[in-house]
C-alpha cells in the first residue's frame, strides 16, 4: 500500500510539475536457490547536507549558452534519503559493500588499503569542520578522483573554506553516547592571506542505549591556510578522535527471550557491584595533511596533497587457557543443550530468567580462580634453567591491536583545453605498514600468562616447539601491556595514475576516463610460529597486481532543468590480504589462483531539477566476478579449527532508485525515496578446507550459493517526509520509513553436499538447513524541528568587528513507535552439527537497532 502510494503521489507530482514547467518559461520473481544438485541520524540533520557544487558552465561562462550540466549528489532527493532516513536499517546505497564507497579530505584517499572501508570514526565529533563536501552518486565524471561506483566524497576541510564564525555547543542523547561538548572558531582568510580555524568536542556516555555499553570521546583539529600570491595556498590541517567504547555482541534469539529484551549484551558482567564490559573499542589515529593549491592559470590548477596517519585501534576480548569457556551465552550454558534432560533443562532455564548476574561474565569467578592457582613454569622465556612461580593466569583480557603507519601521496591537475573540453589527470601513492598483535590488557588478578597455543598442544602434547607463539622466545612469561599470541606486520603499496576528458555542448555532455594502477602487499612475521617455522617468520613473497579502470558516460541536457543520462564502467581490483592470505596470524600462505575482483556496471536514469520539484530516477547494474574470502571456526565434523577458504565469490546487483522533492505549497515541503533492487551471489563457490594446526588440506568442496541473496542490507526501502520552514526561522518534519527484503547472513558450510548428504530433499531438515531466512519488514517513524534566533540587540566584539549573537535549537526524536524488531545485524553461526543437522544447536546471531531515541542541542554562534 505505501509503495503503491508513493509512486501514484510522484507520478502525480511530476505531471503537475511538468505543467508548470511549459507555463512558466510483487513481487519480484526470485530465482530458486541452487540447492546443491536438487533444485552478513547522524547525529544532527545538518551534517548530511552536502556542500553544492556550481557546475563550471554557471562560474566561469557566463556568456556561454551551454545548458548547465548535472549538479553533485547535495541536490539530489533520493541521496538525501538514502544516507539518513534509511540508516535505521543499515542500508547500503545499491547493496554494495563499503570498499565500493571513496572518501577523500582535502584530495587525500582515506579508505583503508587493507580492507577499503572508510574510517569514518577518525574525525567523528567534528562535524562543524568536515561540512563542505563533493559528493558524486555512481559512474559521474569529478574533479578530484577517478571515483568508485557507489559515491565518491571529497570533504574540503581547509581552513579558508570555513564559514568564519565561533561555534559553542552542547547535545543530550540516549544513544552511544548521551552527552557532547563542541567548541569551533575560524577565523575566514585575513588581509595578510592567513586563515585558522581550531574545533574540539568531547563525547560521553557512562552507560549507552545498550545495557553494559559506554562511549569516552575526545576530538581536535587545527587548520591553517596561507595564500602565497593571489595563485598558490599552502594549507595544513590535523586532527584525531581517540575513543573508547564498551562494544555490544550479538546474541541468540532463545538468550533475547531469556532476557525478556532484545538489548541483551552478553559483553558485560558485574564486578564489585559495577558493570563491566569485556569488549572495548579504543582508537587513536592522529592523521595530518599538507595540501597545495597552485592555479596555473584561469583555466589550469593543480592540487597536490600529503598526509600521514599514524597510531593504533584495537578490540579487547576475553581469552584463556585450558579453562571453561567464560562467556555466558556459550552454548552448553543454556536451556536449548540439554534436549535430553528436561529437569535439567528447566533448572537452567529458571535461573538464567531469574537472575541477571547468571546471562553476564562472573569477573569474579575469573579472579578467583586465577588467584588460586599457583603454577611454576619451568625454562621459561626459553632460559635453562630459568624457573617462574606465581598465580598463572588462565583467563587474561586480551587485545586484538592494529597499528598503523600510512603515507599518502596525491596530485591532481584539472585544465580546460577550450570551451568544450576539460581534461583532469592525477596520480597517487599510498604507502601502508600495519603491524597487528595480541596484547594483555588485564592479567586479571594472575601474576602472569604463558605464550603458548593451547589447541597445538592439545593436538601435539609431546612436541614442545609445535605449541610455542614464538620459537625464538620458547614459554615467554607475559604480563600486562606484553605482546603474546601472533605478532606480524601487513606492508601495501599502491600505485595510481588516472585521466578523465569531459566533453559539454549545448544539449549534450559525455565523459571518458581511465586509470591503471599497482598493489603489492606481503607479510611479515615477527614471530617464528611453532607449527609453521618456514612460513611465519620474517618477509614473504610478495603479491603484486595490475589493475585497470574504464568508465565512460553520456548526459542528454532536454533543458536547464531535465536530463537524461547513461554512464557504466569497467575495472579490475586487488584482493585485500584478509582474503589473500589463509592464516595470516601463523603463516604466509595464500590461496591458491589469486586474482584480481572484476567488475562491470550501468546504469542510467532522468533527473529533474526544477524550482518547486526535484526528481531522482535511476536504474542499475552490476556484476562482480572473482571474489575471493577466508572464514575461520571451529568444524565439528573434523572437531577442529579450520580456514575455509573461498574462492570464485561472483555477486549480481540490480534495481532501481526514486527520489523526489516537492515544494506543495508556501513554506511546505514533501520528500519520499524509494530503493528497489535484487542482490544475489550468483555463481557456485570453491571451498578449500585447512586446518588451522598443520595446513593439511582436508577436504575441497563446491558451495551452493547461486542465487542466495546477500545479507546486511534492505533490498527494498522507501521513505515519506513532509516539512514545514517557517519564514521565522524554525522548522518541522516528520518522515516514516519502510524496509523489507532483508535477509540473514548464511554459513556457506551448510550448502555444500557433505552437510546433506544424509538428508532426505524433501524433508523439512533439508530446507531448515538449506534455506536462508527472510528477516521481517520494518518501519521507523521520525520527527526533526528547530530554531534560530538571533539575539536583540546583542553583539559579540567591537567596532567593525562585532558580530550579532545567534542561539540555535534543534531537537530529533527517531522510531517513535519503538519499534524494538529492528534487526541491526544477523548471521548464521559458522560451527554446524553433521551428526544431527539440528541447526539450533548453533543457531543464528542477532543485534537490534535501538527502539525510540532522541538527539537535542543548543548552540550559540557569532
Amino acid at each position: 500500500m505505501f509503495r503503491s502510494t508513493l509512486i501514484a503521489l510522484s507520478i502525480a507530482l511530476a505531471i503537475n510539475a511538468s505543467a508548470q514547467i511549459q507555463t512558466t518559461n510483487e513481487k519480484d520473481s526470485i530465482p530458486k536457490n541452487d540447492s546443491l544438485v536438487i533444485e552478513d541520524l547522524k547525529e544532527n540533520v545538518v551534517d548530511n547536507i552536502p556542500i553544492i557544487s556550481l557546475d563550471d558552465n554557471e562560474v566561469n561562462d557566463a556568456g556561454n549558452q551551454n545548458i548547465s550540466s548535472l549538479l553533485t549528489a547535495g541536490r539530489d532527493p533520493f541521496y538525501n534519503a538514502a544516507t539518513f532516513n534509511f540508516s535505521a536499517a543499515r542500508f547500503n546505497i545499491r547493496g554494495y559493500d563499503a570498499d565500493y564507497v571513496s572518501t577523500y579530505i582535502n584530495g587525500i584517499p582515506m579508505d583503508n588499503l587493507d580492507n577499503g572501508y572508510t574510517p569514518f570514526g577518525l574525525w567523528g565529533g567534528l562535524n562543524d569542520v568536515f561540512r563542505n563536501r563533493d559528493v558524486n552518486i555512481g559512474v559521474r565524471y569529478n574533479t578530484f578522483a577517478f571515483g568508485d561506483i557507489g559515491n565518491t566524497t571529497n570533504i574540503d576541510a581547509r581552513a579558508g573554506k570555513q564559514k568564519p564564525q565561533t561555534n559553542i555547543g552542547y547535545a543530550y542523547a540516549n544513544r552511544s553516547y548521551d552527552q557532547r561538548l563542541l567548541f569551533t572558531h575560524s577565523t575566514g582568510l585575513n588581509k595578510r592571506g592567513w586563515a585558522f580555524t581550531v574545533s574540539g568536542s568531547w563525547r560521553y556516555a557512562g552507560e549507552g542505549y545498550v545495557p553494559g555499553t559506554y562511549f569516552n570521546g575526545y576530538s581536535w583539529f587545527a587548520a591553517i591556510d596561507k595564500k602565497l600570491g593571489q595563485r598558490q595556498i599552502l594549507s595544513l590541517i590535523a586532527f584525531d578522535a581517540p575513543a573508547e567504547s564498551g562494544r555490544q555482541s550479538a546474541a541468540t534469539q532463545e538468550m533475547f527471550e531469556l532476557a525478556n529484551t532484545h538489548y541483551y549484551n552478553p559483553s558485560w558482567g558485574y564486578q564489585d557491584g559495577k558493570k563491566r564490559n569485556a569488549n572495548i573499542s579504543s582508537s587513536n589515529q592522529p592523521v595530518i595533511i599538507v595540501s597545495h593549491d597552485f592555479r596555473i592559470s584561469n583555466k589550469t590548477d593543480i592540487t597536490t596533497s600529503l598526509a600521514y596517519i599514524f597510531g593504533e585501534r584495537s578490540y579487547s576480548a576475553l581469552d584463556w587457557y585450558n579453562a571453561p569457556d567464560p562467556r555466558p551465552d556459550y552454548y552448553r550454558y543454556l536451556p536449548s543443550y540439554y534436549t535430553d534432560d528436561p529437569y535439567q533443562q528447566q533448572q537452567v532455564n529458571n535461573n538464567l530468567i531469574n537472575n541477571e548476574a547468571a546471562r553476564q561474565i562472573n569477573w569474579n569467578n575469573l579472579y578467583n580462580i586465577n588467584r588460586g592457582n599457583t603454577s611454576t613454569v619451568y625454562n621459561a622465556n626459553g632460559i635453562e634453567g630459568n624457573t617462574v612461580t606465581g598465580n598463572r593466569s588462565y583467563y587474561i583480557q586480551g587485545e586484538r591491536v592494529t597499528n598503523t603507519k600510512r603515507i599518502i601521496f596525491n596530485s591532481v591537475l584539472n585544465t580546460r583545453l577550450s570551451n568544450h573540453v576539460d581534461l583532469t589527470a592525477g596520480e597517487s601513492y599510498q604507502s601502508t605498514n600495519n603491524n597487528y598483535f595480541q596484547r594483555v590488557k588485564d592479567l586479571l588478578g594472575g601474576s602472569f600468562w604463558v605464550d603458548i597455543n593451547q589447541f597445538a598442544q592439545r593436538d601435539f602434547p609431546t612436541d614442545n616447539n609445535s605449541y610455542q607463539n614464538d620459537l625464538n622466545h620458547p614459554d615467554r612469561i607475559v604480563k600486562t601491556g606484553d605482546k603474546y599470541g601472533y605478532n606480524y606486520n601487513i606492508k601495501i603499496d599502491k600505485a595510481t595514475v588516472w585521466s578523465q576528458l569531459v566533453f559539454k555542448f549545448s544539449h549534450i555532455d559525455f565523459f571518458f576516463a581511465g586509470e591503471g594502477s599497482q598493489t603489492i602487499f606481503n607479510r611479515i612475521g615477527n614471530v617464528k610460529n611453532g607449527l609453521f617455522p618456514d612460513n611465519s617468520y620474517g618477509k614473504s613473497t610478495p603479491n603484486i597486481f595490475y589493475n585497470y579502470a574504464a568508465k565512460a558516460g553520456v548526459t542528454y541536457k532536454i533543458n536547464g532543468r531535465n536530463y537524461l543520462y547513461v554512464s557504466g564502467a569497467l575495472f579490475t581490483q586487488a584482493p585485500y590480504f584478509e582474503d589473500a592470505y589463509i592464516s595470516p596470524r601463523t603463516r604466509d600462505i595464500v590461496q591458491d589462483s589469486l586474482q584480481s575482483e572484476a567488475v562491470q556496471t550501468i546504469e542510467g536514469g532522468y533527473i529533474l531539477n526544477a524550482p518547486k520539484l526535484k526528481i531522482h530516477l535511476v536504474g542499475y547494474y552490476t556484476q562482480m566476478k572473482h571474489g575471493f574470502n577466508v572464514l575461520s571456526f571451529y568444524h565439528d565434523d573434523y572437531q577442529d579449527f579450520v580456514n575455509y577458504a573461498l574462492s570464485n565469490v561472483s555477486k549480481l546487483y540490480f534495481g532501481g532508485e526514486f527520489g523526489f522533492e516537492a515544494n506543495i505549497a508556501r513554506n511546505i515541503t514533501i520528500s519520499g525515496a524509494a530503493a528497489v533492487g535484487r542482490y544475489y551471489y550468483n555463481s557456485r563457490q570453491k571451498a578449500v578446507v585447512t586446518a588451522d594446526n598443520t595446513a593439511a588440506i582436508l577436504d575441497t568442496e563446491t558451495v551452493y550459493s547461486n542465487n542466495y541473496r546477500i545479507p546486511s542490507t534492505p533490498q527494498e526501502a522507501y521513505s515519506f517526509s513532509i516539512s514545514y520552514r517557517s519564514p521565522k526561522f524554525w522548522f518541522i518534519s516528520i518522515t516514516g520509513n519502510y524496509f523489507d527484503y532483508i535477509w540473514l547472513d548464511f554459513n556457506p558450510v551448510r550448502r555444500t553436499t557433505s552437510a546433506t548428504e544424509n538428508l532426505d530433499p524433501k524433508s523439512e531438515t533439508f530446507h531448515e538447513v538449506i534455506d536462508q531466512q527472510q528477516l521481517p519488514a520494518q518501519y521507523t517513524l521520525d520527527a526533526y524541528a528547530g530554531y534560530s534566533w538571533r539575539v536583540p540587540h546583542t553583539y559579540i566584539g567591537s567596532g567593525f568587528k562585532r558580530k550579532a549573537l545567534y542561539i540555535s535549537f534543534y531537537a530529533g526524536v527517531n522510531n517513535i513507535l519503538n519499534n524494538q524488531d529492528i534487526t541491526a545485524s544477523a548471521y548464521e553461526q559458522l560451527r554446524y552439527d553433521y551428526s544431527t543437522s539440528y541447526i539450533n544447536k548453533f543457531p543464528p546471531k542477532y543485534s537490534y537497532a535501538y527502539g525510540i531515541n532522541y538527539f537535542a542541542s543548543i548552540a550559540l554562534h557569532f
